[in-house]
């Protein structure tokens, strides 16, 4: 019988898990996961987090046990992960981009293209918006050696869901080792405001926000009327790219916070960004780690490292033969580099 790793998720959220899934597909390492987003206010697994684990289970054949909302434990043995075309729906507002982001590494070693349709949130607090997965994640990855491409065919916000996301996904033939250390020239800076069966006054107010913030002019800014969406929700997408990457700081509509806090902190997201050196933002360097482990090395450099990135590099490398180390540059930029081991 293959041996079982044994992972805790009590600190790491959702994203422990996800890696974990992406990995075990890969490696054919099975898993068990205990205390599963165990200091999360509502433990254990969520809508969105179940989608992950059976979609996993889905291309990889995988058998499963503790596969149940609330479940805080979960066995995972895969099998041989298979292209081809897939559809999964969360069922809720979840997550679509957290959906992609733990299926995109194993289908990227399957042995014929794949095609995912994700039905659910496209743009959630607490997840990547779609626009972030376009501009700022795969870009990188295609530095990388990969070639998928996404398409929003339908918005969702919560808790109405039901948007659509697609994705065209081509094996990688081989992972190119990532070395981003510099940002290259500035090419834009860019802002959109994208709402459903909302009032444009209230566009025009996280505009007028985002606008003091950056001192930027609100011609800079555009709005859209997603019309074809479920439910009512917004998202302000404040952008700064520049030859080598992109960032993107966004903001959510929530019940109970104003449009001017939530274009607030995504305008000083943007803004803390600037008045750096590094060329990848916290969120992304997150996502960056499994692809660096897979390529074998590389080296980002970054803004502060967080908790969250700490212990997905812990779990990482349980799984894969790497070591992640971090040096402080000074001036709040961090260098993560990984080596074979």
């Amino acid at each position: 019988m293959t041996s079982i790793l044994t992972l805790c998720g009590e600190h790491g959220g959702g994203q422990l898990l996800r890696s974990a899934l992406a990995l075990s597909l890969i490696t054919g390492q099975a898993f068990r996961m205990t205390g599963i987003r165990g200091q999360r206010p509502k433990p254990g697994l969520m809508r969105q987090h179940l989608t992950c684990v059976k979609a996993a289970a889905g291309i990889g054949g995988a058998g499963v046990e503790g596969a149940e909302i609330g479940s805080t434990e979960l066995l995972f043995s895969p099998g041989a992960v298979v292209g081809g075309d897939f559809s999964f729906a969360i069922g809720s507002g979840g997550s679509t981009t957290l959906v992609l982001q733990t299926l995109l590494p194993a289908l990227l070693h399957a042995a014929c293209p794949s095609t995912l349709r994700i039905e659910g949130g496209t743009h959630n607090p607490f997840a990547p918006p779609f626009e972030f997965i376009r501009h700022c994640y795969l870009p990188v990855l295609g530095k990388m050696g990969v070639h998928a491409e996404v398409t929003l065919e339908r918005p969702g916000f919560m808790q109405a869901g039901g948007g659509m996301l697609t994705a065209s996904i081509v094996p990688v033939k081989k992972w190119r080792k990532l070395h981003l250390t510099e940002r290259g020239e500035a090419v834009e800076t860019f802002g959109r405001v994208m709402q459903a069966h909302l009032s444009n006054d209230i566009a025009r107010r996280g505009i007028a926000t985002a606008s003091r913030v950056l001192n930027w002019p609100e011609d800079r800014f555009e709005i859209h009327d997603a019309t074809d969406s479920a439910g009512p929700g917004g998202i302000i997408l404040l952008g700064a790219r520049f030859a080598n990457v992109c960032e993107i700081s966004s903001g959510v509509a929530q019940m109970g916070k104003s449009v001017e806090s939530i274009a607030s902190g995504a305008a000083k997201g943007l803004r803390g960004y600037l008045a750096s050196s590094a060329p990848i933002g916290a969120h992304l360097a997150d996502q960056l780690l499994l692809p660096m482990a897979l390529a074998g090395g590389g080296e980002i450099h970054t803004l502060a490292i967080t908790h969250h990135t700490r212990t997905n590099i812990a779990l990482i490398e349980q799984f894969l033969p790497v070591n992640f180390t971090v040096e402080d540059l000074g001036q709040g930029v961090k260098a993560v580099r990984c080596d074979e081991r």
